[in-house]
């Protein structure tokens, strides 16, 4: 009896297929998400509609700083050429927010017409105004970096109240929209004039929530000495400390984004390692592109659902016919204690919830008696696809993976330094004496061999224990020196002559010196007479 009830139940906790995670986003937020979005004016309080743009897009970077900290010349160094639209200069050239995107050929699109394109991201921008959209192109260009990924240059933050009114928008509300569709957050500094005015205070502000896709760019870093540069970084991290409230500790890369010779070259190799992390950062977008997507799925769809709890639950309290209003106040005022209420009710974290002031001020203009009451199918289908239908993508966001291992960020300035003697660590630490003709432990290996002559070598050979007492003097943990042993003992007979204990002891001063070992044994590193037997 009532068998029809066991397989309806089973059939809804079956988690759907799909076929690309891009169409299984679109097709959950659509048909669970959406629904109760809608129901409880989500997109009037937090964020608009997503569309089917919003899933399709290449990953983006979004350039947030102060006027002539180097966002417009960081663009122009990554694309290795100028895009439309690009002025550059040390007064506060960029008044626009510019999208510079792949295209056939070069141009401009103008805001208007860009929000009422479907194929871009942008259509709910729409809702910022003509203000706004006289300040927003879309720069085209046909640029192999661009083929990945796009970016997002945004107009100088200047310092003053005056400026923030005199936009006409609401920068802040801008960015914000941004920063929940974009994967990476680059905030600029200038090492030469670093401070933090008031509105870029409010921007970093209204950026909580994505501190994960922050990164910091210390940029200019070459116009000042290794001294000073050490006071900025400390400051700039204090500063930071104090707007960004998270127990970690942000990203910050040090350089100078430019194509322009250093003004001080002290710090040249740290400048590069740090470009050279910065970019296998961003390299890395398409590839945590689909990942991202349902991360932000996931975050939308608790906020959605805490925001529900919050709307069903004022209208619950309000009255039917009198004291609306003086409810509606009393209510807004109680907000705190409703938050705590819910919070205890549903086990949810205090950090699902919106921020209590900014909700207060939005709930002012609505109408709280027509807001609907809680409506449990519509939380069920958003906890649904929570439990089972995101567990079901996430294998597919693996395979998605695997089967595009080689997909980064390519062209432009991530070709500049992958090959030849120009890359970064060429010829240093293991690579030294790659482009010798001489062995380059024979250097150092007459002191060694001093050495390996006091071991009690038996026919011209170490034992591993003998070689031990000496190798331990480096203070090297264990695991490294079994690396390193692995490496010298290249005819794997588990003892070491003369050459392969050189070879140990030049492979211990590489990491000594703060090098990372490699993880085969470079050719220009076997000794001669050992080559026939690595061959």
């Amino acid at each position: 009896m009532f068998s029809w009830l066991g397989t309806d139940d089973r059939r809804k906790k079956e988690p759907e297929v799909f076929q690309t995670v891009s169409d299984g986003l679109k097709k959950l937020y659509k048909t669970k998400l959406l629904p109760l979005e809608e129901s409880y004016k989500f997109h009037e309080f937090h964020s608009p509609a997503l569309e089917d743009a919003d899933f399709d897009n290449k990953p983006m970077v979004l350039l947030v700083g102060q006027y002539s900290t180097g966002k417009t010349s960081f663009i122009r160094y990554l694309l290795e050429q100028d895009f439309p639209g690009m002025r550059i200069g040390p007064e506060p050239t960029t008044d626009s927010f510019i999208a510079v995107m792949h295209g056939d050929t070069e141009g401009v699109i103008p805001g208007n017409a860009l929000v009422v394109d479907p194929k871009k991201p942008f259509r709910k921008l729409n809702a910022f105004g003509n203000a706004f959209l006289n300040r927003f192109v879309c720069a085209q260009l046909p640029n192999p970096v661009l083929e990945s990924i796009s970016v997002i240059d945004t107009p100088g933050i200047l310092s003053g109240e005056k400026q923030r009114i005199s936009r006409g928008y609401d920068f802040a509300a801008v960015l914000e929209w941004f920063a929940e569709r974009v994967d990476r957050i680059i905030l600029l500094f200038d090492a030469h004039k670093l401070d933090i005015s008031d509105e870029f205070s409010e921007v970093i502000k209204a950026l909580k929530n994505h501190e994960d896709k922050i990164r910091v760019v210390l940029n200019k870093a070459d116009q000042i000495e290794t001294q000073q540069l050490m006071r900025v970084y400390g400051a700039l991290m204090w500063s930071l400390g104090k707007i960004v409230n998270t127990p970690e500790v942000i990203r910050v890369y040090i350089g100078s984004f430019w194509s322009h010779p250093l003004l001080i070259p002290d710090n040249r190799k740290l400048f590069e390692a740090e470009e050279q992390d910065l970019f296998k950062d961003i390299q890395s977008l398409p590839r945590n592109a689909a990942l991202r997507k349902l991360n932000d799925l996931i975050k939308r769809a608790r906020l959605a659902k805490v925001h529900a709890y919050i709307i069903s639950s004022l209208k619950k309290e309000m009255p039917s016919v009198f004291g609306k209003e003086n409810k509606k106040k009393e209510l807004i005022a109680s907000l705190g204690d409703i938050y705590k209420r819910i919070e205890r009710e549903h086990q949810i974290s205090p950090g699902d919830f919106p921020n209590l002031k900014k909700m207060q001020d939005q709930l002012q203009a609505q109408d709280l008696t027509r807001f609907q009451p809680l409506k449990p199918k519509l939380l069920e289908a958003v906890d649904d696809m929570l439990a089972n239908d995101i567990a079901s993508l996430m294998v597919l966001v693996r395979q998605e993976e695997t089967q595009r291992p080689n997909s980064v960020v390519k062209g432009g300035a991530f070709d500049g330094t992958l090959n030849g003697p120009f890359g970064h660590g060429y010829g240093e630490g293991a690579g030294e004496g790659i482009d010798e003709a001489e062995w380059v432990v024979a250097r150092d290996k007459p002191a060694y061999d001093e050495i390996f002559y006091t071991l009690s070598p038996v026919n011209g050979k170490v034992t591993g224990a003998n070689a031990k007492k000496e190798m331990v003097k480096s203070k090297l943990p264990n695991t490294v020196l079994g690396k390193i042993w692995k490496l010298a003992d290249i005819d794997k007979d588990g003892m070491l002559d003369d050459e392969e204990f050189a070879l140990a002891n030049h492979l211990i001063k590489v990491k000594l010196e703060g090098h990372e070992l490699p993880s085969d044994l470079p050719a220009h590193l076997v000794p001669p007479s050992k080559r026939k037997i690595a061959d």
